[in-house]
This record gives structure tokens, sequence and C-alpha cells, in this order.
């Protein structure tokens, strides 16, 4: 009973459960890195145009800041099923990992953006100010103090932010993305087999022990 049992899992896991793991995690690396890239030019914008930023300007900080909030307030399967058009328009398909980055990217980019705003944010004005003294440009002070200043903090939200889309990752694997969401909704959920559903879980779940231990020794190291 036991061997069976064994090479059933065995089946099981090599079969569907290390194919899925492998599309998670690329959907979760391709949204993190899109998420970064946009969310910083936002948050760079935001960090500028607020009041008492380096250069206010309150309708492009209101009309950018109602944008991040909006997006945020959706459910992130609402936000998948609602993007479902624009996502077939744009990737040229609604299914697999192409069809999930899409989404994905739109509902992380402002989280993202949020993350390196409020971090840059709480720098201490007079190391901003002391740098204007010397002649600091704005861009110069962007990232040569505000940002330096703020990289432990946007480590730290990274690695919440990671975490948070990873099981994102598996609510869009739930809807045709594919991935672990997939594996243990279809194979594990509908066809009432245990044994794939919570090896499903138990893998999410040393991921987010991964990804949050990896994040820890980045911020003490910083």
């Amino acid at each position: 009973m036991d061997a069976e049992l064994i090479a059933r899992f065995k089946k099981y896991f090599f079969g569907l459960i290390e194919p899925a793991i492998y599309d998670t995690l690329a959907m979760l690396a391709a949204t993190m890195v899109l998420a970064i890239l946009f969310g910083f030019v936002i948050s760079v914008v935001l960090v500028s145009t607020r009041p008492g930023g380096l250069k206010p300007n309150r309708t492009i900080y209101s009309v950018l800041n109602f944008l991040v909030n909006f997006i945020r307030s959706f459910p992130i399967m609402i936000l998948i099923v609602a993007l479902l058009p624009v996502t077939r328009a744009v990737m040229g398909t609604t299914m697999g990992i192409r069809g999930a980055v899409f989404p994905l990217t739109v509902a992380a980019t402002p989280f993202m953006a949020r993350i390196f705003e409020n971090a840059m944010v709480e720098v201490d004005p007079q190391l901003i100010e002391a740098a204007r003294s010397f002649g600091a440009s704005n861009l110069q002070i962007i990232f040569r103090v505000m940002l330096k200043e703020a990289v432990p903090s946007i480590v730290s939200g990274t690695t919440l932010a990671t975490v948070t889309y990873l099981s994102a990752t598996t609510i869009a694997g739930a809807i045709g993305a594919g991935g672990l969401g997939s594996i243990a909704m279809n194979y594990g959920y509908h066809r009432f087999d245990d044994m794939v559903l919570y090896t499903g879980v138990v893998i999410l779940c040393i991921l987010v022990q991964l990804i949050q231990l990896i994040g820890n020794q980045i911020y003490k190291r910083l």
C-alpha cells in the first residue's frame, strides 16, 4: 500500500506539480521585475510632484495618486477578469503564463509604487536639504540620496509584495493561468484528491518561507 502511495505521489509530482512550480515561479518573477520597474518610475513622479516634493505639481500628483489608489482598490480576481479583453488585445491570449503576467503586473505596479514612494518620503529631509546646498539636481537627490537611504525599507516592502503576489499567481492559476493554483484547483479540489491539493499547499508554504528568508537576509546585510 505504501509503495503504491509513493508511486502515485511521484506520478503526480513529476507529471503535474513540478512543472506547475516552474510556471508559478516564472509568473512571479516576470510580474515582480516589471512591477518594480514601472512602480519605480511612478514613485519618482509621485515623490517629485507631491506637495512639498522636489518639484510640486498638484494636477499630476492628484491624477497619478488617484490612479494608484483606484487600481489597488480592486480585488485581484476581479481585476484579472475585468482586464480580460485588454489582456487578450495586448498579449494575444488570456491563458497560461502570458495571459497572467499582464493583469498581475497591472495589479502589482501601484503596490510597488507605494512601497518606493513611502520609503523615499521617509528619508530625513535634512539630507535632502544638504544635497540641495551642494547643488545636486532633483534626479541626483532621488538616486544618490533618497533611493540610497531608502534601500532597506524598499527591500522589506518588496519581500512583502513578492509574498503577496505569489498568492495572486495561485488565484490567476485558478482561472486559467496555470501554475500551482490551477493544479490545486483542477486536480485537487475538483477531483477530491487531497494528495495533490495539500502538496500544493505545502509547496506554497515552503516558497513563502524561502522568499521571506531571502528578503530578511538581504535586509540584514543592508
